[in-house]
């Protein structure tokens, strides 16, 4: 009677258990798929960022494509618009593993972009001669001795 028992216990828990393994095994596939597709976003900024500094100019408007990366294919979606900020773009990627799931994007990051391109160079210092260095102790550069 009590091998009956522990059979029905096995029996009845065995496949919950099987059940909450397959879950946690998609869980952990989503996840993968997740960081996979928040790391094509990611380089999609930063390209864009490269490619508008370039150009000295923000990308306006929407671009789409495919890239390539741990051996899938993953399809990028990205649309600017202005801000309440002149000066500021924002910027929406939405990355997914189909063309057809582009109303339902895996991932997507915002971020927001100066319009403003000019270099460091261009940009008027406010302490006037970049050259020119204050040490921070106040001593004009020498040593003081104790004494």
């Amino acid at each position: 009677v009590e091998v009956m028992v522990a059979l029905v216990v096995v029996a009845l828990s065995l496949p919950a258990l099987i059940m909450a393994l397959g879950q946690q095994v998609d869980s952990t596939g989503y996840i993968r798929d997740k960081s996979l597709a928040h790391m094509v976003a990611a380089n999609k900024l930063a390209e864009l960022r490269i490619v508008s500094r370039a150009r000295e100019n923000l990308l306006r408007g929407r671009d789409s494509g495919m890239d390539e990366m741990a051996g899938r294919e993953w399809y990028w979606w990205i649309k600017t618009e202005a801000t309440q900020m002149d000066d500021f773009q924002r910027i929406e990627i939405d990355v997914a593993l189909g063309e057809e799931e582009a109303d339902t994007p895996l991932y997507t990051l915002v971020a927001f972009m100066s319009a403003d391109l000019r270099s460091e160079q261009d940009l008027p210092d406010a302490e006037g001669d970049p050259g020119q260095s204050v040490p921070e102790d106040g001593n004009d550069g020498e040593d003081a001795e104790d004494g």
